[in-house]
């Protein structure tokens, strides 16, 4: 399984471009395999996000924004359920994974 971050390349908010940053290196610091998804450059990647996000975790007016979370096509979540997951040491449940040996970081 492949975590995939689906991300915009061309974003003036530095907030979003933070927080991508965020989860990409968290994940690789945590040498959690990761594919970035730009939706910016492909209309197929923004189309395919979009319409996977549950309906219950879509924004009440607009398009969800990046950094979006799935694990091959389950969605885990956003920035936010990401951030609240690394602080409670959830990340690998979060992202549906097996914590490795000896993490602290575990299901």
């Amino acid at each position: 399984m492949t975590v995939q971050i689906w991300n915009l390349s061309t974003m003036n908010s530095t907030t979003i471009k933070k927080q991508q940053q965020d989860v990409m290196g968290f994940l690789a610091a945590n040498k959690i395999e990761f594919e970035e998804c730009d939706i910016a450059a492909n209309e197929a990647n923004r189309k395919w996000m979009r319409e996977n996000i549950p309906e219950e975790s879509r924004p009440a007016t607009g398009n969800p924004l990046p950094p979006q979370i799935f694990n091959e096509s389950k969605y885990c979540g956003n920035y936010e359920a990401f951030f609240d997951a690394r602080e409670d040491n959830a990340v690998y449940a979060f992202l549906g994974l097996t914590a490795p040996p000896g993490s602290k970081v575990s299901l």
